[in-house]
């Protein structure tokens, strides 16, 4: 007997990721365009480098407390009108953004905005798995995570253009304008889809799943390692541009196109390339999203290290694609990862729950960076966090050989091995 994933129509399925990819796409704008305009806000904002290095934390932390009460909610209520409004409400923050006319306004906007964007992200995530069968949900998820790459390489771009154009401000106003606009469409498509294509999942009975959850070892596993994968992704997010402009003389349109172009675009292999082949193993070891994750952190480790250390443009370039790549292994399978140790009623929590370790640990990153950039150097710091990913990966070796198997077998009964 087929199971309901796979009796859905292909087209609605699609049609969902689509319509989930260009919201989930207009978030990452709206969050990274300010990481481009640092220096026209320290000049017209007077904002020092701690409080540029706060416009990442501040949203990362908000963002990460609010996440595990929106995968609560999500669990419990309909996803399909969470995405909506939380896509309705970051869009007008992105505009009120455009108003801020000091660094407290600025600051406080950031926060606004990590508690609207919160809402979103957990409820997108487990209706996409939703739509997929078990053997097809990594390349779904990470058909969606190309909308994060996008995002990041168009609003970067698009926030350092309008910064030399000294029009920083519409650069607000235009991207919360667009997702206002894209709410109608959006909206109209989720409430046609009818309750027996069964994206909904039942509503969890329980409010506080993250007990449960953290009951389980090998996703306690992730919630240790996965933060440690976003801290140096946050690094680079909010401060390679900065670190390109000063290092090699470049202007910060160019600055953020080269922060953007060669990570994001190895990214979006890595993500594709990687959603792939965990599909494919899927069928011979049920941990084999966990593999690309031991892979994505082993192979990125000297690739951050010599983003910070490499003393050519050229050669910075190379390892800023190399990080994409192996990066997009990760973030295309660790989700699904989670998937397969939780049950189906508490994945927009498992999702909270992964994105509030990842945003806590990951808002010091640009924090961090703002205080030590003079003292301790942003070279140093990038050398420390390849130590910490090589570390990761043991971690997770070990969570492989030897409980994994139990987890799994826990939420999969029927099955008689997870073959890891």
């Amino acid at each position: 007997m087929q199971s309901a994933a796979t009796q859905r129509s292909p087209h609605v399925v699609w049609w969902l990721v689509a319509f989930m990819w260009g919201a989930y796409f207009l978030n990452y704008c709206d969050r990274q365009a300010i990481f481009s305009m640092k220096t026209v806000l320290a000049k017209e904002l007077s904002m020092s480098d701690e409080q540029l290095g706060l416009i990442g934390a501040i949203f990362l932390w908000i963002y990460g407390i609010g996440c595990p009460l929106a995968g609560q909610l999500a669990d419990r209520i309909a996803k399909k009108k969470l995405v909506v409004w939380s896509l309705v409400i970051w869009s007008i923050v992105t505009i009120a953004t455009g108003f801020a006319g000091s660094a407290f306004m600025l600051l406080f906007l950031r926060g606004a905005m990590g508690v609207s964007e919160s809402l979103f992200m957990p409820a997108a995530i487990a209706l996409t798995a939703n739509s997929m069968p078990p053997e097809k949900r990594s390349f779904a998820i990470s058909l969606l995570t190309t909308a994060q790459i996008v995002g990041v390489a168009t609003g970067a771009s698009f926030g350092g253009w309008m910064a030399e154009l000294g029009m920083w401000r519409y650069a607000f106003f235009a991207l919360g304008a667009a997702g206002v606009l894209y709410a109608i469409p959006y909206f109209i498509f989720l409430n046609r889809i009818t309750e027996d294509t069964q994206l909904e999942t039942k509503a969890s009975n329980q409010w506080f799943t993250i007990f449960s959850l953290g009951r389980v070892p090998t996703f306690v596993v992730l919630c240790i390692t996965f933060p440690i994968f976003v801290f140096g992704l946050w690094m680079l997010y909010s401060w390679l541009p900065k670190f390109l402009e000063d290092k090699f003389e470049l202007g910060s349109a160019a600055a953020s196109f080269k922060a953007s172009i060669y990570m994001q675009t190895a990214n979006f292999v890595g993500l594709f390339s990687g959603g792939y082949i965990a599909d494919r193993l899927f069928k011979y070891t049920k941990a084999s999203r966990m593999w690309l994750l031991v892979c994505s952190f082993l192979l990125s480790a000297p690739c951050i290290y010599g983003i910070g250390n490499s003393e050519s443009l050229t050669l910075t370039c190379f390892f800023m694609a190399g990080f994409g790549l192996f990066g997009g292994l990760l973030m295309g399978n660790i989700f699904p990862a989670a998937f397969e140790v939780v049950t189906s009623d508490s994945r927009a929590s498992a999702v909270g729950m992964l994105n509030f370790f990842g945003a806590i640990l990951s808002g010091f990153a640009p924090l961090v960076v703002g205080t030590w950039r003079e003292s301790v150097g942003m070279e140093n710091m990038l050398a420390a966090t390849a130590i910490a990913y090589l570390v990761a990966g043991i971690i997770l070796v070990i969570n492989i050989c030897s409980i994994y198997a139990t987890d799994w077998k826990r939420v999969h009964p029927l099955t008689t091995t997870a073959d890891s």
